[in-house]
């Protein structure tokens, strides 16, 4: 059974950061991309970022946050994360790491309906 936990959400000030934090059980971070997702109220859930398995660990960042966000992971921990700096109000959603067999390229990583494993999310909130 996979399962993926983020972690790390909160309240910030704009300018400030988080590091949210995504952990994956039941399966290795070798064959799998890994991306983070945002979801705002009353919105489609939408890409943030993602980054594909070791061999390339090939990044890709949506136009939004591309220069303040940076996706990481520590393959042997399977752990993912995102790094956020100059966070705007505009970035409060509810942020969630997903999982995606194999490779994808920059068009199909964007694609939530690719993702098969969802966790269940983490707020952040940055205040004005």
């Amino acid at each position: 059974q996979v399962e993926l936990v983020e972690s790390g959400g909160g309240l910030v000030q704009a300018g400030g950061s988080l590091r949210l934090s995504c952990a994956a059980s039941g399966r290795t971070f070798s064959v799998v991309t890994m991306g983070w997702f945002r979801q705002f109220p009353g919105k489609e859930r939408e890409f943030v970022a993602s980054v594909t398995p070791p061999k390339f660990n090939t990044t890709y960042y949506a136009d939004a946050v591309k220069g303040r966000f940076t996706i990481s992971k520590e393959n042997a921990k399977n752990i993912m994360y995102l790094q956020m700096n100059a966070l705007k109000p505009e970035d409060t959603a509810v942020y969630y790491c997903a999982e995606l067999d194999g490779y994808c390229t920059r068009i199909s990583c964007r694609d939530r309906r690719l993702y098969t494993r969802w966790g269940q999310g983490t707020q952040v909130t940055v205040s004005s």
